[in-house]
């Protein structure tokens, strides 16, 4: 079993900046991926981001979705456990709650089904 726990959302204006952090625990990090997804009140879910993670390689893949690609960059720190989305050049469609969750495979996915386990979620807003 994994536990997921997000950090770091919050309000904001149009333009400005955040980063949010998901820290993992409670079984092996080998070979597992972790991703971003958001939902915004009304909408269906969306990938964000993900990750691969095979052990201690520092050869990791990353997948973007097309309306964050170039604004929000994903990483992940194996020492801690945790994955990390900077989230740049932030727009009012970016308001969404932000989920954070992982699977056991090699490879990052885009789709939800893939991920057995997933965090509590944190909230974003963007003002404009």
């Amino acid at each position: 079993q994994v536990q997921l726990v997000e950090s770091g959302g919050g309000s904001v204006q149009e333009g400005a900046s955040l980063r949010l952090s998901c820290v993992a625990s409670g079984a092996s990090f080998s070979n597992i991926i972790m991703g971003w997804f958001r939902q915004a009140p009304g909408k269906e879910r969306e990938f964000v981001s993900a990750i691969g993670w095979i052990g201690d390689s520092t050869n990791h893949a990353t997948l973007y979705g097309d309306s964050v690609k170039g604004r929000f960059s994903i990483s992940r720190d194996s020492a801690r456990n945790m994955v990390s989305l900077q989230m740049n050049s932030l727009k009012p469609e970016d308001t969404a709650v932000y989920f954070c969750a992982a699977d056991h495979r090699l490879r990052p996915s885009v789709r939800d089904f893939d991920y057995d386990f997933w965090g509590q979620g944190t909230q974003v807003t963007v003002s404009s």
